[in-house]
């Protein structure tokens, strides 16, 4: 007898079947094979249909449950749509298999090609996507996959400590200070050539006699590790700006948009150590001087710098000439934490970051500016905050609701008559 593999088949008609009774797989196909005999003509017999191979193998699944029988039919076909819709309702005529009554109904006719069509189609997604993934790249991938790769093997050793440097170091007058040599490659591959690394924790002499002939710029991580480079930094050479990544963020893997964002809000050393609004006017003529090397727009001083909280509005809209905060009462503050907080605060500048700390000036943590709000509500153990920021009137109601007893930022727009918490700025301590 011929078969026809469901493969192989056009249609699949799907047939339910209930039986007042029990019966077993052979009675089911010998009511549909005896009881359509001779209805549909010599044409459409079942019997000369299978063994022609037009009709498949009858799959029959039931299942017996308190004395009553029910399953499905699946019968592949490879006739015409009209002739399979005809085998299909000869099926329905079926009323008894066996000595049982039973009903059987046809569900649906399912053509196999739609199926096969669908996985045609995915397929020849996925072929196609593989073969862009794995073809020839055209020309202006070609060209920057040559300029990546020959900007990387610019990369040389400079100076008697053999330091990772662009090839740019020694041409102009300015140069970037940075970490490590990923960081110099990554600059490279943005087309920095005038960076150079220290490679490592401690300073090289190659470093501070650079900056004693160049116009020096570090970019540090923004990151602790990056604060203390940069304080080590200070410590031994003469650094003209200064510049950081964006927090949490290495120079190693930062865009060339956020390169250029960094470069652009740099500073200089003194205004990280004097009051930004006292010192906004005289630092901005120098840095306009130098910027004309980097992007011909003139530098934004420490006054002028973007706050890196949301809530805080851009330092650039204050006014350089706002009014000094009237003189704070200091009964509640001690020298040593007036020294303290004047050690962070020199610390955080440029940072826009905060400390979090107790009744015994132990810090209990540093969080970004942006997120300190957020932070102070899940606290109560919080004594004293030192930021770089702005001390407003939001961050201040969330201070008093976290019970802080002291606040100190780089200026400050609250009244101290208005509220609890001590207030304090930099240029007070």
């Amino acid at each position: 007898m011929g078969k026809v593999s469901p493969v192989s088949a056009k249609y699949i008609v799907h047939s339910s079947i209930n039986i007042e009774g029990v019966v077993d797989k052979p009675d089911v196909i010998g009511a549909v094979f005896g009881q359509t005999e001779g209805l549909l003509g010599s044409d459409l017999e079942l019997r000369e249909l299978q063994r022609s191979g037009r009709i498949g193998r009858i799959e029959v699944n039931v299942d017996t449950r308190n004395g009553k029988t029910s399953g499905v039919i699946l019968i592949p076909s490879s006739l015409d749509k009209a002739e399979t819709s005809i085998v299909a309702a000869a099926l329905e005529v079926i009323e008894r298999i066996g000595p049982c009554n039973a009903r059987l109904k046809v569900e649906k006719i399912e053509d196999v090609r739609v199926s096969k069509r669908s996985y045609v189609v995915n397929r020849a997604k996925e072929l196609l996507k593989n073969l862009i993934d794995t073809s020839m790249p055209d020309s202006q991938e070609l060209a920057d996959e040559v300029m990546f790769a020959v900007r990387v093997m610019e990369i040389q050793e400079y100076g008697k400590d053999r330091l990772p440097a662009g090839p740019g170091i020694e041409d102009g007058d300015e140069i970037l200070v940075v970490e490590g040599r990923a960081d110099v490659v990554n600059l490279l591959k943005h087309g920095f050539k005038n960076a150079v690394a220290i490679n490592g924790s401690s300073i090289p002499e190659t470093v501070v006699e650079l900056c004693k002939r160049k116009i020096v710029t570090v970019f540090v991580d923004g990151d602790r590790g990056g604060d203390l480079i940069l304080k080590s930094l200070l410590m031994v050479a003469d650094i003209d700006y200064i510049t950081k990544a964006p927090d949490g963020k290495e120079v190693e893997e930062i865009t060339k948009k956020e390169i250029h964002q960094a470069l652009r809000a740099r500073v200089v050393p003194q205004q990280i150590r004097l009051d930004r609004a006292a010192n906004g006017v005289s630092s901005k003529p120098a840095v306009t001087q130098q910027q004309q090397h980097w992007e011909k727009k003139p530098l934004p001083s420490a006054e002028n710098e973007p706050a890196a909280a949301a809530p805080l509005p851009p330092r650039v809209e204050r006014p350089v000439s706002a009014p000094v905060a009237p003189p704070l009462k200091r009964s509640g503050m001690s020298p040593q934490e007036k020294d303290v907080f004047r050690g962070m605060s020199e610390e955080l500048i440029g940072s826009r970051a905060a400390y979090l700390l107790d009744g015994k000036l132990n810090i209990l943590g540093k969080v970004p500016v942006s997120e300190l709000q957020l932070t102070l509500k899940g606290l109560s153990n919080v004594n004293a905050i030192v930021f770089d920021g702005i001390i407003e009137r939001d961050l201040l109601k969330a201070a008093e609701s976290a019970g802080v007893k002291r606040l100190v930022g780089m200026d400050n727009r609250a009244k101290q008559s208005e509220t609890p918490v001590l207030l304090a700025t930099v240029s007070e301590l």
